[in-house]
């Protein structure tokens, strides 16, 4: 096990707290430490119109002063330390996963618009951090999203959630789904979707396309997904799968599997010649706006010498 630590970004907003609440339980499955951090934000690093405040003495930190008072006479906590960092939140917040096996955060902090599903903070850590992020949102996000638990699941006990492009497979993400469910005892739910209706484009006097068998499609997907996660079964014989290939929009099928998932697993682009950013991908970033747990991004793999 990783003595790296589980860091818990908190800010005194509700929404930091149940994400401190997340990354204590993370770090006892893991038998880590817990690192508390507070990125303060004064004069020097923002607009000197919005916040003219001077930043307080080093040992003065009312929001880590709550964190401490919260896990007071705790049974059973891991080694906890506290960290007030001075900064911009977006820049420092992912630069805390260099040093961490995990990153903790909550959908949205004490800034920002009330209406906003994920703010701009939370996006920039799962974004560009070099360890899996933990988004974890407000609760009820997922009541009125007018998607449908996908056909055939069997919701009892505890589940972890991934999804699995199998065109493309992720090896960073399965990885971390797998050692997820085996953490919390879980079933291990994987979504591949496969693009259905198939888009079709034609030239002025071209002939149409044969029809294609969506049978066939999907026991194409099928195949291709047993072989992508036999390893990982290999690995982790002790986790329960449960493969779920389904037709049409990926992000929709994974928002659908978040209702009552202890987690989902999302991986992160990886940076390409023509697009050297760091990129989310539009799957991603929409299961982290509607997803009705816990979120974790993955960053991929690092390349192959």
């Amino acid at each position: 096990m990783s003595t790296q630590p589980v860091v818990a970004a908190v800010d005194g907003s509700d929404d930091s707290l149940r994400a401190l609440e997340w990354a204590v339980d993370a770090a006892r499955r893991r038998a880590a430490p817990l690192r508390v951090v507070h990125v303060r934000q004064y004069a020097a690093w923002g607009q000197p119109e919005v916040l003219a405040a001077g930043p307080p003495a080093p040992e003065e930190d009312p929001v880590l002063d709550l964190v401490r008072a919260r896990l007071a006479g705790r049974t059973g906590l891991p080694a906890v330390e506290f960290v007030a960092l001075d900064g911009a939140p977006g820049a420092l917040l992912p630069e805390l996963g260099t040093t961490a096996q995990l990153l903790v955060l909550g959908s949205r902090g004490r800034g920002g618009f009330a209406s906003l599903l994920l703010g701009s903070n939370s996006l920039a850590a799962a974004r560009d951090a070099e360890c899996p992020v933990v988004v974890v949102p407000r609760p009820g996000r997922g009541a009125g999203t007018g998607t449908d638990r996908p056909a055939g699941t069997d919701e009892a006990g505890p589940f972890v959630v991934v999804g699995l492009n199998v065109d493309s497979p992720d090896e960073a993400t399965l990885a971390h789904a797998f050692d997820e469910a085996a953490l919390r005892d879980a079933r291990l739910r994987i979504v591949a979707a496969y693009p259905w209706p198939p888009q079709t484009w034609m030239l002025p006097g071209e002939m149409p396309a044969p029809q294609i068998d969506r049978g066939a499609v999907e026991h194409e997907s099928r195949t291709l997904a047993r072989g992508c996660l036999a390893p990982h079964r290999e690995r982790h014989p002790e986790v329960v799968t449960e493969l779920l290939v389904l037709p049409g929009d990926a992000a929709g099928h994974l928002v659908a599997a978040s209702e009552n998932a202890e987690l989902v697993v999302v991986g992160r682009h990886r940076r390409r010649l023509l697009a050297p950013a760091r990129m989310m991908g539009s799957v991603t970033q929409a299961v982290l706006l509607h997803a009705a747990g816990p979120v974790a991004v993955v960053p991929p793999a690092p390349p192959e010498e």
